[in-house]
């Protein structure tokens, strides 16, 4: 018989992310970056799933900011899979989210994994939104040579930290046109704690474009300890009386300059099939498609 643990402590919290790590190694955390995670979304629980005795899969939680749909990972070892771990972890969290007065659950499965979808798609879960991956092998380009348009100077963030309010209004006025993003601008304390101060952020991994003293497009890298050779693409976005004028390309261009040179072997992003111009700059620079995220809805158990 499966036996489900919530998570209580530092040492189970291990246990968990390991699991989790090795099931999903595109989207190992180390156990600190983790634990800063949970600290950030309060509304959170994490499960693992033990069958005489070893820990075998584990599932989370969390409610971001301004949703009222937690999102989920339901994840178990390929070779403890069929056992019923994986629907007594999927009970457990919809216990949780069901105290939290949740409806519905958002989970996101790999293409890659098949079994994955199916266990979706087999209860009641429909697709919402499909993110194509992107992949750049750093070894195999040469550092691009483009520059800035007339006008425009690219700087790290850490050199101009005193602009994190017009970041904020380059995000603001991006993110609805981003396609399945139109209704995600969060405030500004949460959005600069959450996605510019978080485990993963770091300043100087963070690219400003200025015009005059005014901020009007950047591009942020996350970056984990857990993957010391894989640099993750997040938000690039320039204001929209910018755009067309060559900034965006730019900006993917210090970010692959810069991982090149911080020892980087591989840049990598998803981006939603209905972004067009994005999935086009990227192609553009040498990127690679990899397998789809596609991002789930449905009920509770």
């Amino acid at each position: 018989m499966a036996e489900i643990r919530p998570v209580e402590d530092d040492a189970e919290l291990a246990v968990a992310v390991e699991l989790a790590n090795a099931v999903a190694p595109d989207h190992a955390l180390t156990l600190d970056e983790r634990r800063q995670i949970l600290e950030q979304l309060p509304r959170n629980r994490t499960f693992v799933a033990y069958l005489d005795g070893e820990p075998l899969g584990t599932s989370a939680g969390l409610f971001h900011p301004g949703s009222p749909h937690p999102s989920c990972r339901n994840l178990v070892l390929p070779e403890a899979r069929r056992h019923g771990l994986g629907s007594a972890l999927y009970r457990a969290i919809s216990e949780w989210a069901r105290g939290e007065e949740a409806q519905l659950l958002e989970v996101r499965a790999d293409e890659a994994d098949p079994a994955g979808i199916e266990f979706a798609l087999h209860r009641g879960f429909r697709e919402v939104s499909r993110e194509i991956q992107a992949i750049l092998d750093l070894e195999q380009v040469e550092t691009p040579g483009v520059a800035p348009p007339n006008g425009i100077e690219i700087v790290p963030w850490s050199e101009r930290p005193e602009l994190a309010r017009d970041l904020y209004d380059v995000y603001a006025e991006a993110t609805p046109d981003i396609p399945g993003n139109e209704d995600e601008v969060e405030p500004y304390d949460g959005w600069l704690s959450l996605h510019m101060q978080g485990p993963g952020d770091r300043a100087d991994a963070t690219f400003v474009a200025i015009a005059g003293d005014e901020a009007v497009g950047f591009a942020k890298l996350s970056l984990t300890d857990a993957q010391p050779e894989i640099a993750y693409h997040d938000l690039t976005g320039v204001k929209r009386a910018w755009r067309g004028r060559g900034i965006a390309r730019a900006l993917k261009a210090r970010q692959i300059a810069w991982a090149k040179s911080a020892g980087y072997r591989r840049l990598s992003t998803n981006n939603e099939e209905r972004n067009a111009p994005i999935r086009k700059l990227n192609e553009q620079f040498g990127y690679r498609p990899g397998p789809a995220l596609i991002l789930f809805r449905g009920p509770l158990a």
